[in-house]
């Protein structure tokens, strides 16, 4: 990291010393045009014959052709200048650019390698366990289940990863069929509570809302929400899912009650592979994918995802989509 950080200084010392000879080298070239100018116009208006009727003709000329010159001069240097500042910019906002996914791409290889790791360790640990120890059929239930939940994890966790990959390629095809939504989101909400039979959920769930949509990606978004919420809030607290109809819309909201965002992470917090915290919590913690699939699957049902702060602590995660099947 350090090596790198060293690389990245030196890298934009060479760009700002290269951009700093390129405009000392644009002003001085205008200043040579500018003098030799001055002095090809003093040398012709010295060539002039003081006793010529048309002196003051010529002289004009003289000055005229000098001050088009100057003129022409520095418009070119204007449009050089505005190139090449352009041009800086474009090429220092790309390195950044580059250098941002750089970095969130090797937290994000991190954050995969972690959230594979502890799953299939937990599995095979559990599968060891019923190889080589002799286990009532409680205990072999009770490992087979959460043998299973740890599956499960993974295959979430995968089909974030090929979804997301789907949908920014524009190869997903979004299947639009009418959607009982509390089946859906009680369904994500169930599976959690079987995953984590010590946290405290509240559901408060409108059974009575249809819409048109794709159950494959809103269960997923809903899980993703639910998700979030367990990571970030306290073992202790509750996580509240509602689901509403207002007028035309479906509301569904996700509240934990943990330490809440900031305003610069609730602009950023939807973006690709951008996570919260400093960088053991980045390493630790998800892939930074789900929040970000789950904005682009509202965005794919003419939707939107919004974050508000929880007065009693933490976030209130609001998504919006269409309520009724036949708009």
């Amino acid at each position: 990291m350090i090596q790198e950080n060293r690389q990245i200084k030196l890298v934009l010392v060479i760009f700002w010393l290269l951009l700093g000879y390129t405009l000392s080298a644009l002003v001085w070239w205008l200043y040579e045009l500018y003098t030799q100018n001055a002095l090809l116009a003093f040398v012709e208006v010295k060539e002039l014959a003081t006793n010529d009727s048309m002196y003051q003709t010529k002289y004009n000329e003289i000055i005229n052709d000098q001050r088009k010159n100057n003129i022409q001069y520095i418009s070119e240097g204007i449009a050089f200048l505005l190139l090449i500042i352009v041009g800086a910019i474009y090429i220092y906002r790309g390195f950044l650019k580059e250098l941002r996914y750089t970095r969130d791409q090797r937290n994000f290889m991190m954050a995969i390698t972690h959230e594979l790791k502890t799953p299939i360790a937990v599995a095979k640990l559990n599968l060891e366990t019923l190889q080589k120890h002799k286990l009532t059929e409680a205990q072999q239930k009770q490992i087979l289940g959460n043998t299973l939940q740890e599956a499960n994890r993974m295959d979430m966790l995968c089909n974030n990863l090929l979804v997301s990959a789907q949908m920014e390629s524009g190869k997903y095809t979004l299947t639009k069929e009418e959607q009982h939504f509390a089946t859906i989101l009680n369904s994500a909400v169930d599976e959690f509570i079987s995953r984590y039979p010590l946290r405290t959920f509240i559901k408060d769930i409108d059974d009575e809302i249809n819409g048109i949509g794709d159950a494959f990606l809103l269960q997923m978004a809903f899980n993703n929400l639910i998700e979030n919420a367990i990571k970030y809030s306290p073992k202790e607290k509750p996580i509240s899912i509602i689901l509403k109809k207002v007028e035309n819309k479906t509301i569904i909201k996700v509240i934990d009650e943990g330490a809440g965002l900031s305003d610069a992470d609730k602009k950023l917090v939807f973006e690709k592979f951008y996570k919260t915290g400093n960088e053991a919590t980045k390493r630790a913690k998800g892939t930074g994918l789900g929040l970000f699939l789950t904005s682009s699957i509202a965005k794919a049902h003419h939707g939107n995802i919004i974050i508000e702060d929880n007065p009693k602590g933490g976030s209130i995660f609001i998504l919006t989509l269409k309520a009724d099947a036949k708009n």
